[in-house]
């Protein structure tokens, strides 16, 4: 438990759901890009603004390394990964790491007005480092949304524009989150 009593599990934890749910290795490699990228995104945000209440740290790696829990079981879209991965993350007692698997697909709490001032939650902060990973490599937005409208979109135009819409969320979180950082978009990764 952390100090606020909120279950995060620990790294030896997390490692341990990979191993439990047959994480393969290609997603347990893009889960740890992820968990630096969000890590890197937070460090900039508490650098800048060292005054300002911030997301838990062990809460953002956590719920980054896990995001991708339900992966593996649901290849070929046997099933929902987000929703499945946050059904496992509650049944093994981390409701807030469920909060930010079930939103790392689809963002709910987007909240512009939020951003505005600064405030990030860890939801967004690993949604937005998963937008930026593709397999292993940080990539831009604009490519990520090209790799997941060919291999999610399957040709379907409504799903596409599914896929377009919750891109757009994502490049107004980015706009807004590197405001706070003292770092460009191109130079997230680089560490």
């Amino acid at each position: 438990m952390d100090r606020a009593g909120t279950a995060i599990p620990s790294l030896a934890e997390c490692i341990g759901l990979m191993e439990e749910y047959g994480m393969l290795a290609n997603i347990r490699h893009h889960s740890l890009v992820v968990a630096r990228l969000a890590e890197q995104l937070l460090e900039g945000l508490c650098a800048v603004t060292p005054d300002r209440p911030q997301a838990d740290r062990r809460l953002v790696i956590s719920g980054a390394l896990l995001h991708d829990i339900a992966k593996t079981p649901c290849l070929n879209g046997a099933c929902d990964h987000a929703r499945v991965g946050a059904e496992i993350c509650r049944r093994h007692g981390y409701p807030e790491i469920a909060a930010i698997v079930e939103q790392h697909v689809l963002l709910w709490d987007f909240d512009p007005a939020r951003y505005e001032s600064g405030a990030f939650s860890a939801r967004e902060i690993v949604y937005y480092a998963d937008k930026r990973v593709r397999h292993n490599v940080v990539v831009h937005l604009d490519q990520r949304l090209e790799y997941i409208l060919d291999h999610y979109g399957k040709g379907n135009p409504e799903r596409q524009g599914l896929i377009r819409e919750n891109f757009s969320k994502c490049v107004t979180l980015e706009r807004h989150l590197f405001r706070w950082l003292p770092f460009a978009p191109a130079e997230l990764g680089r560490f």
